[in-house]
């Protein structure tokens, strides 16, 4: 999609701190961190939100990504916090399919 920022993120177009990239997945910090350890997880190909997802396979690896990216910012051990927000009424502000990782300090419930 030509005027999604995380496609042009994910081809490249835009730089972004990236942390992890895969056949399918592209991972960077968030430029507005809401936790010392902030990180998004895309799929390369667009899809707008968890709604038009016909892949479950894809889920499964965003999920084992943010894993393994929690591992080795040394946050696993203390804990961490996986957030997929559903279009507006979810929270979803940029309709590429995302979730959030975040960690780094005491996440409190609920978060808003």
């Amino acid at each position: 999609m030509s005027d999604c920022i995380f496609c042009k993120i994910a081809s490249g177009e835009i730089p972004a701190s990236l942390v992890a990239r895969t056949d399918r997945l592209v991972a960077f910090r968030d430029v507005s961190p809401q936790a010392p350890m902030h990180v998004l997880v895309i799929p390369t190909e667009h899809t707008a939100s968890l709604e038009e997802v016909k892949d479950g396979q894809l889920l499964g690896e965003m999920l084992l990504l943010a894993r393994q990216i929690a591992r080795d910012e040394k946050i696993a051990a203390d804990g961490y916090r996986i957030v997929l927000n559903t279009n507006r009424n979810g929270g979803q502000t940029v309709f590429h399919l995302h979730l959030h990782l975040l960690g780094g300090r005491r996440l409190t419930w609920p978060p808003g």
